[in-house]
């Protein structure tokens, strides 16, 4: 952590001390023992168990994606009730789990309280706890002051390939398409077309990341050789490219941080459905953003290539499928006015405004 993130509380620190009793937990898993939802299936107590020398010293919740039904009990009231008296909660999560919190009856009004605007959670935490540290502060600022300072306006584009084939035409029309379509990028001058009348001449600095240089090069290229219908002068640029992704390396981890504070220094943020860098980049940022939808066919360019998300919220990948009043499988996506489907993942919760239809 403090390779990447400054210490969010002065005088302390969210750190685990030595002596914590569950440092020896390291390899948590779905198959741990003290799990709440193995310890519901192998009944080491009841879901309303009636005396506390029934309830385990801790337990463990796991909610990664490949948690189970029982895991996801943990969104239910009952056992919420059951969780909040064992003394020690220890929780791995590879998702953003908000959404499912909104679920919980008991915690609707403290939410409500702490969050009046809905849409909001990840922006606020976000900005509150993830503090770059000064060397990757460093990284931010030299890259921002040097390529993106000075121009009118700055657009984020955030290519993530899924897939086998990381360089696809139909991917770099798509993006084309969109930014061209939402006007957040101009055209280009077709052969023969006169150029728009002088004006106040704007600048565009566009900032692409990608673990790929191909989409990079392609559209610094395109407006490099052929003039802007707005006679604006866009500036394509790309912090690194690291073809792959490598868990654990840090410098690569320190350059990922990097890129994803920058996105969330644009002005518009063009992403990658379901893809949780682009997520952190636009709560960080406040930006609702376009998003390219993840083709069916991977041949086909998407019509529409993007849409306007709904909030600037993460989308939660992995959430319950259980309506814990009814005690039977549901739509969890309507139980709750401000929590609904994801534009990019169907199946998916999201944080919406209250106004929201």
């Amino acid at each position: 952590m403090g390779e990447l993130f400054c210490e969010p509380f002065p005088g302390t620190t969210w750190l685990l001390p030595p002596d914590f009793p569950l440092t020896s937990y390291t390899n948590f898993s779905i198959h741990t023992a003290e799990s709440y939802g193995n310890m519901l299936k192998n009944k080491v107590f009841d879901a309303a168990p009636t005396t506390a020398k029934q309830l385990p010293a801790f337990a463990y919740v796991h909610l990664d994606h490949d948690a189970t039904v029982q895991d996801k009990l943990f969104f239910c009231d009952e056992d919420q009730r059951v969780l909040r008296d064992i003394r020690w909660l220890v929780m791995r999560t590879d998702s953003y789990i908000a959404p499912g919190l909104f679920l919980v009856t008991g915690f609707q009004e403290e939410l409500g309280m702490l969050f009046p605007e809905p849409d909001s959670v990840f922006h606020h935490l976000g900005r509150y706890l993830f503090h770059p540290n000064n060397h990757v502060w460093g990284f931010i600022t030299r890259y921002y002051d040097a390529y993106l300072a000075t121009a009118h306006q700055r657009v984020g584009i955030q290519v993530r390939v899924f897939g086998a084939d990381p360089e696809s035409p139909e991917l770099l029309q798509q993006i084309t398409t969109c930014t061209q379509k939402e006007n957040l990028l101009p055209r280009l001058l077709a052969a023969g077309e006169p150029a728009a009348a002088p004006s106040a001449r704007k600048s565009k600095a566009v900032l692409v990341t990608s673990l790929k240089s191909w989409y990079y090069d392609k559209i610094k290229s395109m407006y490099w050789e052929h003039a802007t219908a707005t006679r604006e002068a866009v500036g394509v640029h790309q912090p690194s490219h690291e073809k792959y992704q490598r868990f654990g390396a840090r410098s690569h981890d320190t350059k990922a941080w990097a890129e994803i504070y920058l996105l969330s220094l644009t002005d518009v943020l063009v992403t990658s459905g379901r893809s949780t860098f682009g997520y952190v980049a636009q709560g960080l940022g406040g930006l609702t953003p376009w998003v390219m939808y993840k083709p069916d066919n991977a041949s086909q360019v998407p019509d529409p290539p993007c849409g306007r998300d709904v909030s600037m919220e993460p989308c939660f990948h992995s959430p319950p499928f259980y309506d814990c009043r009814i005690k039977q499988g549901a739509d969890t996506g309507k139980i709750v006015p401000h929590v609904q489907h994801c534009k990019d993942v169907s199946w998916g919760l999201k944080l919406v405004p209250h106004t929201s239809a």
